[in-house]
């Protein structure tokens, strides 16, 4: 089958469109013929090298990809899967039965991957930040795989949202999404105004700015990403003398349990017609360099997809 891998860590190139010996699979596992591989900013990370402090014995070469749409092989069962030991690039992955989800027959495979992680983590923002009907919310990288269902999400909770992006492109998405605002965060003079919520997924200097705009005593910020690389900017005083709340999400540290429930939630919207999965590129296999590098440069809005 063919597969990508990387040998060792470094920009985009370093993935390698291969042919490698197909998957045998296990005691409890079945084989998954792969429809489509969603790409994770975690992907990126993973083969720069940014995550080797949490993964120092990742061995290589490594096929990366956590997350895949297809189906059962020799079947016609569609099933989606999460796959915390990646190799969801390829056509072909071993994948332990208790481990996959069945597909609603209203949601597409595309949108799927769209909805098992980016979804499944703009649920849970708006639970964690605990939004009222009548307030702002800024959510930042709006026209994003979670930014894009954070808006919708917040909406549906009642909340004025404000989308902070960069450029006409983000603008447009995020206006499409219904967000009241659009604030281009890449301009100096960028202003959300005053809001009660901030959902902080940039890092960095974006993140001293948000935290300003807080109201005092009400406002709550969740991390849930930095996406610039960048370490979050928390000024503890600000927080201490607005009485400020400073909130963290990482659905990689909660058990299953936990997690299921925002899942099923954002799956259950999206057949229903009340979320929309943006889907903002799908690209071949082979061409997965090209789509690591539209991540790092910020060119991309919604979920990228990979094709074998």
């Amino acid at each position: 089958m063919r597969a990508v891998r990387f040998h060792e860590y470094g920009p985009p190139e370093v993935l390698r469109y291969e042919e490698v010996a197909d998957p045998s699979p296990g005691e409890g596992e079945v084989l998954v013929r792969v429809a489509a591989a969603g790409i994770n900013f975690s992907d990126v990370q993973m083969r720069a090298g940014g995550l080797k402090a949490w993964m120092p014995d990742l061995p290589l070469p490594f096929a990366p990809g956590h997350e895949v749409v297809g189906t059962v092989a020799g079947t016609d069962r569609r099933v989606l899967a999460q796959l915390p030991a990646g190799g969801g690039y390829a056509e072909l992955v071993a994948v332990p039965e208790a481990a996959l989800l069945p597909l609603p027959e209203k949601v597409g495979d595309h949108e799927a991957l769209a909805l098992l992680t980016q979804g499944t983590v703009a649920a849970g923002l708006i639970d964690k930040a605990r939004i009222a009907p009548g307030e702002t919310v800024l959510v930042e990288a709006a026209a994003g795989g979670v930014g894009s269902m954070a808006v919708q999400l917040a909406k549906r909770a009642g909340a004025r949202v404000v989308a902070g992006g960069r450029g006409e492109r983000d603008a447009a998405v995020a206006r499409r999404l219904g967000a009241d605002e659009f604030v281009d965060l890449s301009r100096p003079d960028g202003d959300p105004g005053t809001v009660q919520v901030v959902l902080e997924s940039v890092g960095g200097a974006v993140t001293a700015r948000a935290l300003e705009h807080l109201e005092p005593t009400v406002g709550r910020m969740v991390l849930y990403g930095n996406i610039s690389g960048e370490p979050h900017q928390i000024d503890t005083a600000l927080v201490y003398q607005r009485a400020l709340s400073v909130l963290a999400f990482a659905t990689a540290l909660m058990p299953p349990e936990r997690i299921a429930p925002f899942r099923e939630l954002a799956f259950e919207l999206a057949a229903a017609g009340e979320l929309a999965a943006v889907v903002g590129s799908v690209l071949p296999l082979s061409e997965v360099a090209a789509a690591h590098r539209a991540f790092e440069e910020g060119g991309t809005s919604g979920k990228t997809v990979l094709v074998p």
